[in-house]
């Protein structure tokens, strides 16, 4: 009898291993929340912005999902997108809604700095991963990051230090300011402002102006009677467009005065056609033309949008790829295991080479400086850019020395 007890005490403890060992994928079944991958972005779908990130940043991110296989850990990867009117208060009210009642795992892009910034304190509160490509203020890898906040393409201070010092030690050494009104061009404008003057340089001026103006005449008037050497245009999309047409007209460039576009992107030039657009610098994170690898992805997106792709489209992209590849070397859609994953592995796809996520959430890697080509110079539509120069990653963006990022320990 003491016999039987022991052998069925035995097996009773034998069968939990057993189990274990005929069921071992059930044991180790990845983790994904409602059974779906959800990505979101946020965009401007109808403003002054639209052009540049829209629906060609929407594109973009399902073009990532596709080449992923439409899946993550065996379950499908859904995008959705909003317009956020470019209002910062519709930002963050639909970043909340969705990480609240709508199960949106991580959002992959927000346009435009304020309401990107809004979005931002939400992911932050509601420990949600948040990569964004498309806004350019410095502040979202200072003193409003966080530890799942991560800034994708490009930001003002690699725009600055690529464009501010190329012109400076070419001789452009006194600069005005056109900037649009709000964070973006604010910021823009001053960390432009900083590597001229830490070159030599003086700024002679600036003014300010909404979002979506269509009157630069005062501003550019301004300008030119300010004398200075580079009339610097801190704006983007639509306003960007509207005042190197009118300051054409007003015969800026024909009086000696340089027109630098701080926040220029591929679409402006092609908006404006070569012969306003030449000579303008212009630093991107990508151009679709480089090699043959980028020229057969873009000519894709063509075909879905009938326009090539800028950095900000380019970089939801890769944003959108790099996250699908951190949830499955996871194995779950957890924050805290993907943000893990996202910065421990490489950033390699089309367009980012060997990019790198640090802790103030800047994703590392290189800047290209490019002059737009004379109209005899172009085989075609979209063949716009003569690089220039190739700024490394450790050298276009912002030392982490001089980060505010209180995850940055000094």
């Amino acid at each position: 009898m003491t016999r039987l007890r022991h052998a069925f005490a035995v097996s009773a403890a034998l069968a939990p291993l057993a189990l274990a060992a005929a069921f071992p994928a059930a044991a180790q079944a990845p983790k994904v929340s409602d059974d779906v991958v959800k990505i979101g972005l946020i965009e401007d779908m109808s403003g002054v912005y639209a052009d540049i990130t829209g629906m060609g940043a929407v594109t973009a991110a399902r073009m990532a999902v596709e080449e992923f296989g439409g899946k993550v850990l065996g379950k499908p990867v859904e995008v959705v997108f909003a317009d956020h009117q470019n209002k910062a208060d519709i930002g963050g009210a639909i970043a909340r809604r969705w990480f609240d009642s709508e199960n949106v795992d991580a959002i992959l892009d927000v346009a435009s700095s304020s309401p990107a910034l809004a979005a931002l304190e939400v992911a932050k509160d509601k420990k949600k991963i948040i990569a964004l490509s498309s806004p350019g203020s410095i502040r979202i890898t200072n003193d409003a990051c966080g530890p799942y906040v991560i800034h994708w393409a490009y930001d003002s201070y690699a725009i600055a230090h690529s464009t501010g010092t190329a012109l400076v030690k070419q001789g452009n050494d006194s600069w005005y300011f056109i900037v649009a009104d709000y964070a973006f061009g604010h910021s823009l404008a001053k960390d432009t402002g900083d590597v001229v003057t830490a070159n030599g340089g003086k700024v002679v001026g600036s003014t300010r102006l909404p979002v979506g103006t269509t009157d630069f005449a005062s501003a550019l008037l301004q300008a030119q009677g300010s004398g200075a050497k580079v009339v610097a245009l801190a704006n983007a999309g639509g306003d960007t467009i509207n005042s190197i047409k009118q300051a054409a007209q007003f015969g800026i460039t024909q009086g000696g005065q340089k027109l630098a576009t701080l926040a220029g992107f591929i679409n402006d030039v092609h908006g404006l056609g070569l012969k306003e657009a030449q000579g303008l610098t212009i630093t991107e994170a990508s151009y679709w033309d480089m090699n043959d690898e980028t020229r057969k992805w873009s000519q894709r997106f063509f075909e879905k949008m009938k326009a090539m792709p800028n950095m900000l489209q380019t970089g939801t992209y890769s944003a959108t790829l790099h996250y699908l590849k951190a949830v499955e070397a996871a194995g779950t859609d957890e924050t805290e295991a993907v943000m893990r994953k996202m910065r421990e592995i490489p950033v390699n796809d089309v367009f980012y080479k060997n990019g790198k996520i640090r802790v103030d959430g800047r994703m590392v890697h290189d800047m290209y400086l490019f002059q737009v080509k004379k109209p005899s110079e172009s085989k075609g539509p979209w063949d716009y850019y003569n690089l220039i120069a190739t700024i490394p990653g450790d050298q276009a963006f912002q030392p982490l020395a001089l980060s505010t990022c209180p995850l940055v320990k000094k």
